[in-house]
């Protein structure tokens, strides 16, 4: 019989514990596909008692985490453990040195460290994979790296955060706040107690930064994304959006061309005939665009124990079969060192909410803000009122530099007409 490939588990949370659960399953059937059995032989995690719900006791246990990287007998080591630095980043490099494959799904290490990681994979001549570590069981990083390798992809966009689409496609359903959604979900599980990384969109960010490094043959700039998140949105905003035909929708967008790599994640309008209107929940959706391929759309599940277990494993298959091949669609010294695009010149429609005082000459004072700013006025809309009995009054633009935007609103900064904090956010028109 073939030597079965030997795996060292570190971390055994949710996905961890799937790993196991989906070996177990299906373990005949992978077998036939990788060309021999894979089997976990070592695990690690910081609570050895907790019942995670399937039998450990068959696999070696290791106390300290980062000895996995050399311990004899072992194939590959599939890191769960999370974080960008720390023990799951000294693993990493453990690992990698041994000459050791290395699985990970830690999407903040790679937008970190993973062009250094991959680079010593290269000269180690070991496999780094991290499919799980963009969109859950969506296999958008194999379907970029190899199924669209032949393409010259120039944008990728996307969304990128399961909890933060639960929370919008919830407000858009209810018409609740985004507060009272927030708490159920964190009720639920789809977000966590701190919920700084996915509402205010770092989590997307390190997902696009990788996105973007794939599509374009980029180096991974994540400190180059612009990023916005979703507290701001109201469900006034989402109600204004379906009036005019679109939804809210936390978008990550990356482009590349001649002005360098734009990449954004930001609350967008998303006309609802665009396919990205329609995925709802914790669901996360990723579209492509290449030059002979035209575009390409993958959705899926971007989390939970299933998917991300899913994902994991056929990273492992791949290693099995003896598909190394470059982390990042080639090797890391062939990767581009982009200049950041400037976002103001970025040419876009836009909607813009203001809460304002219900008084006279407020409407022509917003106005001529955008008049001074250079920014033309597509429609608006003055409805609702707001808790201290000011109004809502939304609008959107024509196309137009980002930077005129943001010039018309630097020039009502601090008016007194105002009663709250004016939001933007982007037309998606692609």
């Amino acid at each position: 019989m073939t030597e079965p490939l030997k795996i060292a588990l570190a971390g055994l949370g949710t996905v961890g514990g799937g790993v196991v659960k989906l070996l177990d399953a299906n373990r005949d059937l992978i077998a036939r596909r990788a060309g021999r059995p894979i089997e976990v032989v070592a695990v690690s995690a910081r609570d050895r008692s907790r019942d995670r719900g399937v039998d450990l006791s068959r696999f070696d246990w290791v106390d300290d985490t980062t000895a996995l990287a050399e311990r004899d007998g072992v194939d590959v080591v599939v890191e769960l453990i999370g974080g960008s630095d720390g023990p799951a980043l000294t693993l990493a490099n453990r690992t990698i040195a041994a000459g050791r494959a290395f699985v990970t799904a830690n999407k903040a290490m790679i937008a970190h460290h993973g062009l250094e990681l991959a680079s010593a994979a290269e000269t180690a001549g070991t496999a780094f994979k991290y499919e799980a570590a963009v969109a859950g069981g969506i296999p958008v990083i194999k379907g970029l790296r190899e199924g669209a390798a032949a393409n010259e992809l120039t944008q990728v966009y996307g969304i990128l955060n399961g909890t933060c689409n639960y929370i919008l496609t919830r407000m858009e359903a209810e018409g609740s706040g985004f507060d009272a959604v927030l708490a159920d979900a964190q009720a639920l599980g789809f977000a966590e107690a701190d919920p700084s990384f996915d509402v205010d969109g770092v989590d997307a960010a390190h997902k696009l930064s990788i996105l973007a490094s794939l599509s374009f043959g980029t180096r991974i700039d994540f400190a180059g994304v612009a990023l916005g998140g979703i507290r701001q949105v109201q469900a006034g905003d989402i109600a204004q959006a379906r009036t005019l035909g679109y939804c809210i929708r936390l978008v990550g967008l990356a482009e590349a061309g001649s002005h360098g790599l734009f990449q954004r994640v930001h609350p967008c309008l998303v006309p609802l005939s665009h396919p990205l209107a329609h995925v709802q929940g914790p669901m996360n959706a990723v579209v492509a665009e290449g030059n002979f391929v035209g575009r390409l759309f993958f959705e899926g599940r971007g989390a939970g124990e299933g998917p991300t277990a899913s994902a994991v494993v056929a990273d492992l298959i791949d290693i099995a079969r003896g598909e190394i091949g470059p982390a990042f669609a080639m090797p890391v010294a062939s990767l581009a060192a982009a200049t950041t695009a400037d976002p103001g010149e970025r040419r876009e429609r836009a909607y813009l909410r203001f809460a304002v005082a219900d008084k006279a000459g407020v409407l022509a004072e917003l106005t001529a803000a955008m008049r001074d700013g250079g920014v033309s006025i597509e429609s608006m809309i003055q409805k609702g009122e707001t808790a201290d009995g000011g109004v809502f009054v939304a609008m959107t633009t024509h196309e137009g530099p980002a930077r005129a935007v943001h010039a018309a609103l630097d020039r009502l900064d601090g008016s007194p007409s105002l009663t709250g904090k004016p939001v933007w956010m982007p037309i998606l028109d692609v």
